[in-house]
């Protein structure tokens, strides 16, 4: 992985890139840091997942799209180099032995209005995370640094020795940044122009840390006959999410578990063994149900319930079970909707039927894993290892529809974040235009504008 010094300007162009699909070779990407538990990833940037004896159950598709343009598979050489950071010890995953197929619909796609605004690049590591908020971008890649741009221009940024940055979420002022390590650090702007920032601690926090450390029934059991505090980590904190109304940070690691933190005073107040292997995503939804995605190919909702005298998140069922790994997660509040990437390069979504979800269908775009979904009004976009982004509708009745496939990237588009387009006035603000971020292993983030309002093929 590349290192440059911060004094390296950002180099910005805005002109649409048309750039041939080559398959990734192999690729190392982890970090010394974790001596005890080691993960992986896929020569596609997707994690790995162990293999499963069992036999795999998914739900029958009843829509399923193709999206025209997708890549197809060509030259085994790759742009990247091996990663100096070498993995010790093999990796306790294996690539699925076989990919789910399902029949395909002739696809609706166009490009309509979809344009590359333009490129933030920074040689110094691949992107992995993304968060976009206040007007302000931040950006995490496997430097440890966590830059922060404005308007295509570096505002600030801030580095932190907790190994490569996986996720990144922005609420009430602070900044939480999820490791490799294992770690939640906490930052907060510092400073009269607000141009620093400051980091205020790490979750849990070190007193309650140390507390739980001289108890010891507040150990739990981790592989290798090893024992932790149960509020912390162990592995790398893969996914984010916020609970605006309740309060509450959500945090996915490859330990197998979601934990639960209060914001109000920055308390685990729970630690849910969410799977039977890296949990890959965490997303909350809507009805007061939060779903998890993991490598052990499942989908789960959980509801926040007491039981008793306290509060727990109880698992209501399981949505989706699976050969392959589950990479990330997507919710539509308003449509009740929930979407899920795999290694398989489709989007299972599940849809709102009275008390509960039921299972809508798949959206095929990509020839490689989904590694990245996201949400904006009636769309959702997915970015995946083939390099390409596809940009999908929700329709009446839950049909979807490919209304343009985003290329340009020349790696595997690891995240995406997305904000409203501001107009001149509220009315323009709430038109269905919106700003796209996707982050890449090439090292940049593109910008993108969308809309909901792009015209089908037919009405071209």
């Amino acid at each position: 992985m590349a290192k440059t010094k911060n004094s390296e300007a950002a180099t910005l162009f805005s002109q649409k890139e048309v750039l041939g699909r080559q398959k990734l070779g192999a690729f190392l990407f982890s970090d010394p840091a974790i001596l005890s538990d080691h993960h992986e990833e896929n020569d596609d940037g997707s994690p790995r997942r162990r293999s499963s004896s069992g036999a795999s159950s998914a739900p029958s598709p009843t829509r399923f799209l193709a999206a025209a343009g997708s890549p197809s598979n060509s030259s085994p050489s790759s742009p990247f180099f091996m990663s100096p950071w070498s993995q010790v010890g093999a990796s306790p995953y294996v690539k699925s032995p076989w990919i789910l197929q399902l029949p395909v619909q002739s696809p609706v796609c166009s490009d309509g209005e979809s344009s590359l605004i333009g490129s933030i690049v920074r040689e110094e590591g691949h992107v992995y995370s993304l968060a976009a908020s206040g007007g302000l971008l931040y950006t995490g890649s496997d430097s440890r640094n966590i830059r922060v741009w404005d308007k295509f221009e570096e505002y600030s940024g801030f580095k932190s020795n907790s190994g490569l940055v996986k996720a990144i979420v922005v609420w009430g002022g602070k900044v939480f940044t999820g490791h490799q390590d294992g770690k939640i650090r906490v930052w907060k702007v510092s400073g009269l122009r607000k141009k620093s920032y400051t980091r205020l601690g790490s979750l849990p926090t070190t007193k309650d840390y140390i507390k739980s450390s001289m108890n010891p029934k507040a150990y739990v059991a981790v592989r290798r006959n090893r024992s932790v505090p149960w509020n912390k980590h162990f592995d790398a904190v893969s996914s984010m999410s916020v609970d605006l109304d309740q309060g509450l940070l959500y945090s996915g690691s490859w330990d197998k578990t979601v934990k639960v933190w209060r914001l109000r005073d920055s308390k685990c107040i729970e630690s849910v063994k969410a799977h039977d292997d890296a949990v890959n995503s965490v997303a909350v939804g809507f009805d007061g149900f939060i779903f998890t995605g993991s490598a052990d190919g499942m989908v789960k909702a959980w509801r926040r319930e007491l039981v008793g005298n306290v509060t727990k998140h109880v698992l209501v069922e399981t949505l989706l079970n699976q050969e392959s790994a589950v990479t990330s997660l997507a919710v539509n509040a308003e449509a009740a909707a929930v979407y899920a990437g795999s290694s398989d390069g489709l989007v299972n979504f599940w849809e709102r039927e009275k008390h509960f979800v039921e299972y809508g269908g798949a959206l095929r775009g990509h020839k490689l894993a989904v590694l990245c979904l996201v949400g904006a009004g009636r769309l959702v976009v997915s970015g995946s290892a083939d390099k390409s982004i596809c940009v999908w509708r929700r329709e009446e009745g839950g049909f979807h529809t490919c209304v343009s496939v985003l290329t340009g990237h020349t790696g595997p588009v690891k995240c995406l974040a997305v904000v409203e387009e501001e107009g001149d006035n509220d009315d323009e603000a709430a038109d269905g235009r919106w700003r796209l971020y996707s982050g890449s292993l090439d090292k940049s983030v593109k910008v993108w504008r969308l809309s909901e309002h792009i015209p089908d093929a037919q009405e071209m």
